[in-house]
């Protein structure tokens, strides 16, 4: 990731792909996430491949959709929030992302809507 190097070291993973599903980008953290599974050696790959059923249908579905997927998931002790979108360049569909951000045992939650949000 040369581009935007502070992504490089982010916290959460990183990885993206094109609109074919080649893994084009993986930061750090992504790369250790999946080191089990080959590491930046999935760099070339096709990112449906690292999916099981029914998994792999449904992100090919929102790949071509261009619909965006958010959720949790707890894996070894560890929670983390999954969010997987479309990514443009110029308006033109280009890949997907998905960002693995994990989640501590407790954080707040704010309410912005009432005009008084104190950070």
């Amino acid at each position: 990731m040369n581009k935007h190097q502070w992504v490089k070291e982010f916290s959460g993973a990183v990885t993206v792909c094109d609109c074919e599903g080649i893994i084009i980008e993986m930061n750090d953290q992504a790369v250790k996430m999946f080191y089990n599974r080959g590491g930046n050696k999935l760099l070339s790959s096709n990112v449906l491949d690292c999916h099981p059923e029914p998994a792999r249908t449904k992100l090919k579905q929102l790949m071509k959709q261009q619909q965006e997927n958010v959720y949790t998931i707890e894996k070894n002790g560890i929670r983390q929030l999954i969010y997987q979108s479309p990514w443009y360049v110029e308006g033109q569909y280009s890949g997907f992302v998905e960002i693995a951000l994990p989640i501590p045992d407790s954080m707040p939650h704010f309410v912005r809507d009432t005009g008084n949000a104190i950070l």
